[in-house]
């Protein structure tokens, strides 16, 4: 066992536990430069694969919309998905840690999958303000239960880390919201009476979080980036309302690295 019966219970009660560093140095110094060579179009990969939005849409104070293909040549992007198909952010995916991870939750025998695999960016000096949410997804079968959230870069406060609210995890506090954002009035019942915590993680730094555990994130106020990697793994079997399902990470036809290897 990788995780201890005491951080479990921490887990189940508070909805987080902090797991240290999972990656070796050479896997976090690996991934942190895969994702600048994403960014700037010279990674040898699919791009069509993956989806990418930019921090600013051009000419706009918004992010700009999420879709197929490279954007340009910057590092400004806010989000980029479905890296569960490159072949460095899937070998750090498919740790012994996170699958034992994934048998505590869905089942010893249950088939894994990813529901996203996410690059999260808060550019210098910009970053986008996340409100008060829970991770949820109306659109499917059943909730995903678990993300493992890592730190590419050293968060603190100043650069908009999350921010979560323990023990906000055992029922949803807005079902009606397809994708879990609170109203302002759950924000001034729930937030303003609470103590949020702030998760200031060094870089390779891994938290375990419940995906209905209450977070939000600011912008960075700081000279340089802060990234992380966001892996929300699920049950299997989980399926769309019209049938589709995700890629299978453990278990019977999981995605393998050589299949994304380009030499």
């Amino acid at each position: 066992m990788y995780i201890s019966p005491k951080q479990w219970e921490d887990f189940d009660q508070q909805g987080y536990v902090r797991l240290g560093q999972i990656a070796t140095n050479k896997q976090l110094a690996d991934m942190q430069q895969r994702i600048d060579d994403i960014m700037l179009g010279v990674a040898p990969i699919d791009y069509e694969q993956i989806m990418m939005q930019l921090d600013r849409e051009p000419g706009t104070n918004q992010p700009g919309p999420q879709s197929h293909g490279h954007n340009g040549a910057t590092l400004l992007y806010r989000k980029i998905q479905q890296l569960e198909y490159d072949p460095i952010f899937l070998n750090y995916m498919i740790n012994p840690v996170f699958e034992e991870v994934c048998r505590r939750t869905y089942g010893d025998d249950a088939p894994i999958s990813c529901f996203r695999a996410m690059f999260m960016n808060k550019p210098a000096q910009e970053g986008t303000y996340l409100v008060w949410h829970q991770d949820r997804w109306s659109n499917l079968d059943r909730d995903p239960q678990i993300t493992i959230y890592t730190a590419l870069d050293p968060a603190s406060i100043e650069n908009g880390c999350v921010h979560i609210i323990p023990r906000s995890h055992r029922q949803l506090v807005n079902p009606s919201h397809g994708s879990g954002f609170l109203t302002e009035a759950h924000i001034e019942e729930i937030v303003s009476q609470a103590d949020p915590v702030p998760l200031e993680l060094a870089a390779g730094e891994v938290v375990l979080l419940h995906n209905w555990t209450l977070h939000s994130s600011g912008i960075n106020q700081t000279q340089t980036p802060r990234r992380a990697f966001s892996i929300c793994y699920m049950h299997g079997d989980t399926k769309t309302q019209s049938g589709g399902v995700y890629p299978r990470i453990f278990g019977e036809g999981a995605l393998t690295v050589e299949q994304f290897k380009t030499s």
